[in-house]
């Protein structure tokens, strides 16, 4: 941040230039708590519409999104140096998962349960206002997996984006309110963690909080949701491991390795950062997956041609640099020379399963290439994290990849591709990568409290 700042505004740069693109006023704690009231206030009549209204008004605010794709990705590149592609899908992710949402409304329903003497039914009922703290890696789809669901289910919405990427975040609230979503209903308030993000979690008006960020982050907000037995649901790291086997599709399986641990520059929780290749085919993999690595072109993000942009900061970039020392061996690809946070495609081999950068989320695009001796040792070595978000495993034996998929410790698997997240499928982790469900055909019932009711038919 500039000395020309004040104490209270965000500097948004572009991570392609390091240029200013942005100041934006960060919110207080006193913010936060006029947002809250302003939610609740505006939650209470939109529990009270007919689902049958919430779900048009989610499906025009999808329509309105779908309008404003271009301009909305044009924001991303710009705040977080996102290729142009893969801004379009995140803001075409926004329009789908809205979409996805207004479809459960009418679904969300309770359950009559058999009982002696009377009726027992039960009622999913809105939590009241719920605050999202989104990452600035995807952020705008990931702040959708929280606003979308919530607003469907019947809740009021304050979404919290990150310092580096609050941009889109402002739109989509200024969208919202030209598709008839009610005035204070979803909410933007950007600032720093420290404050506004400290005030949202510790809020008694706040009923849950849904964040994706650091493990070392997520577990300070559950301890301050604990002392206040708040819901919470987190996605935190991932370290994903790539397993290949030597009776794999080997051309397929190298072919498909580098972007998936390149897509987003690596700033990905599910990247498949480790890969485990069977040792007897260990030496045919590097052949086949080098050029792969050499040929990730590494660019403009606003060229259509581009592959890989900058990492978000240079604070990400020193993190990443200090991951890959000079003793270590490296398949390298190439990074422009300049202005903006840039770092080649970096493959590590020879390298030991404990070392820093086999063991710890670097956040970039670097993983390592680990040999295995069978599917025990496999499973063995995909299991020997803190970590487990999501993972790959490539095999012609479906005997094999349904053991190995039940066997390693993570919550989304996906054997001879590297597919991790649908908006229509449950997503989430094992062990240190997080706690609870996002997405799939239950996310609007995690944003509901479960009332029982009997009545009594005996005189």
């Amino acid at each position: 941040m500039s000395d020309a700042l004040a104490p209270f505004n965000l500097e948004v740069l572009n991570p392609a230039t390091e240029e200013t693109v942005a100041i934006v006023p960060a919110a207080t704690r006193d913010d936060v708590d006029a947002a809250v009231a302003r939610a609740a206030a505006a939650q209470r009549g939109w529990a009270a519409a007919a689902p049958a209204d919430r779900a048009r008004l989610l499906r025009r605010f999808a329509a309105v999104v779908d309008g404003h794709i271009e301009e909305l990705a044009q924001l991303e590149v710009r705040e977080a140096g996102h290729t142009i592609g893969n801004a379009r899908w995140e803001a075409g992710n926004v329009r789908d998962l809205l979409d996805f949402a207004a479809g459960g409304v009418e679904r969300l329903s309770g359950r009559q349960i058999p009982v002696a003497g009377g009726i027992d039914v039960t009622f999913l009922e809105p939590l009241g206002v719920i605050g999202v703290i989104a990452p600035w890696n995807f952020p705008m789809p990931i702040a959708a997996w929280g606003l979308a669901p919530a607003l469907a289910a019947g809740n009021a919405v304050i979404l919290k984006p990150a310092e580096t990427t609050p941009l889109t975040a402002l739109r989509l609230a200024e969208l919202a309110l030209e598709a008839g979503i009610p005035e204070h209903l979803f909410q933007v308030l950007p600032g720093r963690g420290d404050v506004a993000g400290d005030a949202l979690v510790e809020h008694p008006g706040v009923a849950k909080i849904v964040f994706t960020g650091s493990t070392r982050v997520g577990k300070q907000i559950m301890a301050k949701c604990a002392d206040r037995v708040k819901r919470v649901t987190l996605e935190l790291g991932g370290k994903s491991p790539n397993i290949v086997f030597a009776d794999a599709d080997l051309e397929a399986a190298a072919a498909a390795a580098p972007m998936a641990f390149l897509d987003n520059t690596g700033q990905d929780c599910c990247a498949r950062t480790r890969i485990l290749v069977q040792r007897s085919a260990y030496d045919r993999f590097l052949e086949l997956v080098a050029p792969g690595i050499a040929a990730v072109t590494v660019g403009d993000p606003l060229d259509e041609k581009t592959q890989m942009g900058p990492l978000i900061s240079r604070t990400q970039l020193d993190r990443v640099r200090s991951f890959v020392t000079d003793d270590l061996t490296a398949i390298r690809g190439t990074a422009p020379e300049g202005p903006g946070f840039w770092y080649p495609p970096t493959l590590v081999t020879d390298v030991a399963p404990t070392a820093p950068v086999a063991a710890e989320e670097v956040f970039g695009p670097v993983a390592v290439v680990l040999p295995f001796e069978d599917e025990e040792d496999a499973v063995r070595l995909a299991n020997a994290t803190e970590y487990g978000l999501s993972g790959s495993l490539w095999t012609r034996d479906i005997g094999r990849a349904l053991r190995v998929s039940r066997a390693v410790a993570a919550g989304n698997l996906s054997v001879n591709s590297h597919s991790s997240v649908r908006y229509w499928t449950p997503f989430g982790g094992y062990k240190q990568s997080g706690l609870g469900r996002e997405l799939g055909p239950d996310a609007l019932t995690a944003f509901t409290e479960t009332k029982n009711v009997f009545i009594s038919t005996e005189a």
